[in-house]
C-alpha cells in the first residue's frame, strides 16, 4: 500500500505508519493511531508546542488512574468515574531571540511511527514570520523497559539564520477532561496542584492530588542540549505558576548546525509500589536516566522480543494495519499493566470515549492473548476476580445470590454505566438501561474457560477462575423465574448485546425477557462451572465448595436450570429476544434515502420522536454473537441441550435473516459478521474483516478515533486470522484446525503458546496446515485437522493436506 498524501496510511514497509502534510480535521484520528505507550501509560501524538484547542488534544492516560466527580444534568446530580487526562509532560517549543514562539502548524510536516522499535518522528519545517526556515527533526517514546519514562528528542537545524536560540520546556498540570464534546457539559476539571518548582541541577517537578480521590501523581523532567553529544553551554531561566512550571534554555546557533534538545520525563503516582512519595521517586528516576539514543536501544530491544511472542505473517495488503491493531494491543495492556490492577479499557489508554470504562471488548482481546502471552490474559481475570466481592454486593443489593458484574467496570468493580445518555441530534438527555446488560458476566465466565482450556492451569481454576464460574453460574440460577405455563426457566428484564432494544413498546419497564444469546450463554455457564469443579483435584474442590457454601442439591438446580432455559424462536430463526416476532419492520428503503447513515439509528429515531424499540433494528449482532463464541455444531449441540431441535440450516438462516436488519453501528459487528460469515460466504466475510481492518485508520465508525480507539474490534481483526480464517479452536484437550481462507488471504503463518508450549508455528495455505512444536520436555500436541485426528511431538513438524 503506498503512502497517500495528506490522509495518511501505511507504507508499503508494512510496519510504518506515515502521515504527510498538516490536515486539521485529521489531527485528532492521527494523535490516536501515532500515540506511544507501554502499557502503565499511553500518550497521544500531539505536537508538542500544541494546546488543546478544538485540533490538538494533548493526553496522556495512566492505566487504573480514575477520578469519580458529580455533576449536574438536566437539575440531576449525576455521579461519574472517568479515567484521567493526565498532566500534560510534552510541552516543547522554541524562538529565535528576536522572533515569536512557535506555536504551529509548520509549513510542511512528515509523521512516522515505527510500529517494529516503537519510536514516533516528526520532521517539520518551521518558517518564521521574519523568515527564519528551521528544521525540526522530533523523535519521542514511552519506554517498553522503563515504563515510568517517556522521553522526546528535537533536533533543530537553522536552514538561513544564525543568532540566539530560545528553547522552552514545560510540565502542565492545569489539564482537564474535554477530550469527548458530548461529556463537556460533565465536571471535566480533575486535578489541584500541590506544589510545581526546579530543583538545584535544573530539573522540573509537577505534583498535582485529584480531587474526587486521594490520588497524587508526580512528574520531573530533565532537558539538556547538545551538538553531536558535546553539551552546549546555555542560560536557562524558570517560570513557575500554579499548576505549572517551565525552564527556557538560551543558546547560539549557527545556520547549517543543528542542535539537540533531549526531554526526559518520569511519571509516578501514589497507585505504584514505591519507596517514599511518587515525586521523590519521579525525582530519582529522571535523574540516572540514560540519554536518549540509549531509552531507545532498550526500549527497541524490548518491542522485539513482544513481536516475536506475536508473529503474524499474512499475504494480503492490509497485513501492515494488523500489525498496527496488535501494536496499540500491546500499548494499552503489556507486561507492565500486569502488577496494577487494571482491566482493559473498551477505548484503549488513547482517549476519554466511554470515560475509560472497561467493557465486555475482553471478550475478542483475551482469545488472543490466551494464544500468544498468557500472562498478560491471567492478570485481566485476575482484575476480574478482584471486584468479585463487589460483584456479590452488587446481586445482594438486587436481591440476588452470585455475582453480577457490571457492565461499566472502572477503579473498584461497581457499576460505572451512565444513568443518563445525551442524544446529540434532539439535544435530550434520556434514560440508560444499559446496565441491563447481565450477560457481561457470562463473558467474564467464558474468557475463564477460554483460559483453562489454552493453558490447561489448574491450579489458576482452583485459586480464581473455578469460584468466578461457580458465582456466575449461581446468579444466573437465582436470576432466572420458572413459567409453569412452558415448564421453563426464563431470564426477564436484560438487555442484549445488541443495545438498541432496552424496552418493549407496549411496556415501560426496561430490559427484556430472554433474549436468546443471553439465555444459551448462561445455559452453557451453568455446565461449564459444573466442568470447572470436575477438575479440580478432590481436596481443592472441597475447599472451594466449602467456602463457597455449595451443596450438591445446588449444583443439581444447576443442571435442572441450564437444561430447561426458554429460548424463543420465530420464522425457523433464533429471535433475538422473546416478543421479538410482535415488533414493526422499519421502511428501509425511506431511510436509507434519507440518511446516508444509519449506524445510530437509535438516535435518529429518537430525534424523531419515535423509537427504536418499536422495530426489528439491530445496532449489531446480537443472537448471532452465539456463532462468534461457537461453531455451528456447538451452538446446535447447545441447543439440543436444552430440548431444542437444531438443524444444519439454522445458521444459515438465522444470519440471512439478521443480516439485512443489522445497521452495524457498532466496530464489533463488522468483526463478529466476518467471523460467522467466514464458512457461509466467504466473500461476504472478507469484506466485513476489510471493514474492521480500516474502522479506526480510517475513523470509518462515525468520526469517533479521535475521543480513543477501538481496542475489541483491533483484536477481533488479529483473532480473524488466528483462529477465525484458520478455523482454531481449544476443545476436549486438543488443537482443532478446520482452515478456510478467503480468495484474498493464500498464506498465514502464526507463532502460538499453547499449554507450556512456547512458539508453536501453524502455517496454513491453500492445500496444506503446518504445525511446527520446539525442542522441550512438554507432552505431545494432540491435533485434529479437519476431523483426522494426530499428534505432533516437541521437535516435530507435520504438515496435512487439507
Amino acid at each position: 500500500m503506498t503512502t497517500q498524501p495528506l490522509r495518511g496510511g501505511l507504507a508499503d514497509e508494512t510496519w510504518r505508519l506515515r502521515y504527510e502534510g498538516y490536515e486539521p480535521s485529521s489531527e485528532g484520528v492521527r494523535e490516536v493511531l501515532c500515540a506511544v505507550g507501554n502499557g502503565y501509560l499511553v500518550s497521544r501524538a500531539a505536537a508538542p508546542e500544541a494546546e488543546a484547542d478544538g485540533v490538538h488534544y494533548p493526553g496522556t492516560y495512566l492505566a487504573g488512574c480514575y477520578d469519580r466527580t458529580v455533576s449536574v444534568v438536566g437539575g440531576r446530580e449525576v455521579e461519574n468515574e472517568d479515567l484521567l487526562n493526565c498532566p500534560n509532560w510534552l510541552p516543547f517549543t522554541f524562538r529565535s531571540s528576536e522572533g515569536e514562539w512557535f506555536s504551529g502548524p509548520p509549513a510542511s510536516q512528515h509523521l512516522e511511527l515505527d510500529l517494529r522499535t516503537g519510536v514516533l518522528t516528526r520532521t517539520a519545517l518551521v518558517v518564521d514570520a521574519l523568515g527564519r526556515r528551521t528544521r525540526l527533526v522530533q523523535r519521542r517514546i514511552a519506554s517498553q523497559a522503563q515504563p515510568h519514562l517517556l522521553a522526546l528528542e528535537t533536533e533543530l537545524l537553522p536552514e538561513n539564520w544564525s543568532g540566539g536560540l530560545e528553547v522552552r520546556s514545560a510540565l502542565d498540570g492545569t489539564v482537564a477532561n474535554t477530550g469527548v464534546a458530548r461529556y463537556r457539559g460533565l465536571t471535566s476539571r480533575h486535578w489541584e496542584s500541590v506544589g510545581q518548582g526546579v530543583d538545584r541541577d535544573g530539573q522540573l517537578h509537577l505534583e498535582v492530588a485529584t480531587r474526587g480521590s486521594a490520588l497524587r501523581l508526580a512528574l520531573a523532567a530533565r532537558t539538556r542540549a547538545h551538538r553531536s553529544g558535546v553539551p552546549v553551554a546555555t542560560v536557562r531561566t524558570e517560570e513557575v505558576r500554579d499548576g505549572w512550571v517551565a525552564q527556557t534554555l538560551v543558546m547560539d546557533v549557527a545556520e547549517g548546525v543543528p542542535v539537540t534538545v533531549e526531554k526526559t520525563v518520569a511519571v509516578y503516582t501514589s497507585r505504584d509500589q514505591v519507596a517514599g512519595s511518587p515525586l521523590r521517586a519521579a525525582r530519582s528516576l529522571v535523574q540516572r536516566a540514560a540519554g536518549f539514543d540509549e531509552l531507545v536501544r532498550e526500549h527497541s530491544l524490548r518491542w522485539a522480543r513482544l513481536w516475536l511472542r506475536f508473529r503474524c505473517e499474512a499475504d494480503f495488503e492490509g497485513v501492515g494495519t494488523i500489525r498496527l491493531h496488535l501494536f496499540h494491543l500491546l500499548q494499552t495492556y503489556s507486561e507492565h499493566s500486569v502488577g496494577l490492577d487494571v482491566g482493559i479499557p473498551a477505548r484503549g489508554l488513547h482517549g476519554e470515549a466511554y470515560r475509560g470504562h472497561v467493557f465486555w471488548d475482553e471478550l475478542f482481546v483475551l482469545q488472543v492473548l490466551n494464544l500468544r502471552f498468557p500472562e498478560l490474559a491471567r492478570a485481566v481475570l485476575d482484575y476480574r476476580h478482584r471486584r468479585l466481592d463487589a460483584a456479590r454486593r452488587a446481586a445482594r443489593e438486587a436481591g440476588l445470590r452470585g455475582a453480577m458484574y457490571p457492565w461499566q467496570s472502572g477503579s473498584d468493580g461497581r457499576e460505572e454505566s451512565q444513568q443518563l445518555h445525551l442524544n446529540p441530534l434532539s439535544g435530550r438527555w434520556l434514560p440508560d438501561h444499559s446496565h441491563l446488560q447481565r450477560h457481561v458476566g457470562s463473558a467474564v465466565a467464558y474468557n475463564v474457560w477460554q483460559h483453562y482450556q489454552a493453558t490447561g492451569d489448574v491450579d489458576f481454576l482452583a485459586t480464581t477462575g473455578a469460584e468466578m464460574l461457580a458465582e456466575v453460574a449461581r446468579f444466573w440460577v437465582d436470576l432466572a423465574a420458572y413459567d409453569p405455563a412452558r415448564e421453563r426457566w426464563s431470564i426477564r428484564g436484560v438487555v442484549g448485546p445488541d443495545e438498541y432494544h432496552d424496552g418493549y413498546p407496549w411496556t415501560d419497564r426496561p430490559g427484556l425477557d430472554d433474549n436468546a444469546y443471553t439465555n444459551v450463554l448462561a445455559s452453557w455457564v451453568l455446565a461449564r462451572a459444573q466442568d470447572a469443579l470436575d477438575v479440580l483435584p478432590a481436596r481443592r474442590r472441597e475447599e472451594l465448595t466449602d467456602r463457597l457454601g455449595l451443596d450438591p442439591g445446588e449444583r443439581d438446580r444447576w443442571q435442572e436450570v441450564g437444561r430447561h432455559l426458554h429460548v424463543p424462536f420465530h420464522e425457523g430463526v433464533l429471535s433475538q429476544f422473546e416478543g421479538y416476532d410482535r415488533l414493526d419492520e422499519l421502511n428501509w428503503a425511506l431511510y436509507r434515502s434519507r440518511y446516508p447513515d444509519l449506524r445510530r439509528l437509535d438516535r435518529i429515531l429518537e430525534a424523531e420522536g419515535d423509537s427504536v424499540n418499536r422495530y426489528k433494528a439491530s445496532k449489531q449482532a446480537d443472537a448471532l454473537m452465539l456463532f462468534y463464541l461457537f461453531s455451528a455444531r456447538e451452538v446446535r449441540d447447545l441447543l439440543r441441550r436444552l430440548g431444542y431441535p437444531a438443524g444444519h440450516e439454522l445458521m444459515r438462516r438465522t444470519v440471512d435473516y439478521y443480516l439485512p436488519r443489522t445497521v452495524h453501528g457498532s466496530t464489533l459487528s463488522a468483526v463478529v459478521h466476518a467471523w460467522v460469515l467466514a464458512r457461509s460466504d466467504p466473500r461476504a466475510s472478507w469484506r466485513f474483516f476489510r471493514d474492521a481492518v480500516a474502522a479506526d485508520r480510517q475513523d470509518l465508525q462515525g468520526g469517533t478515533t479521535a475521543e480513543g480507539l477501538h481496542l475489541g474490534a483491533m483484536a477481533g481483526t488479529v483473532d480473524l486470522l488466528q483462529r477465525g480464517y484458520t478455523g482454531l479452536e481449544i476443545r476436549q484437550d486438543a488443537l482443532w484446525l478446520d482452515p478456510r481462507l478467503p480468495a484474498a488471504l493464500g498464506h498465514l503463518e502464526l507463532d502460538l503458546r499453547y499449554r507450556g508450549h512456547q512458539g508453536v508455528t501453524v502455517t496454513v495455505d491453500r492445500k496444506t496446515v503446518t504445525i511446527a512444536l520446539p525442542e522441550n520436555n512438554r507432552q505431545p500436541v494432540e491435533l485434529h485437522i479437519r476431523g483426522t485426528a494426530a499428534s505432533v511431538r516437541p521437535g516435530e513438524q507435520r504438515t496435512f493436506t487439507r
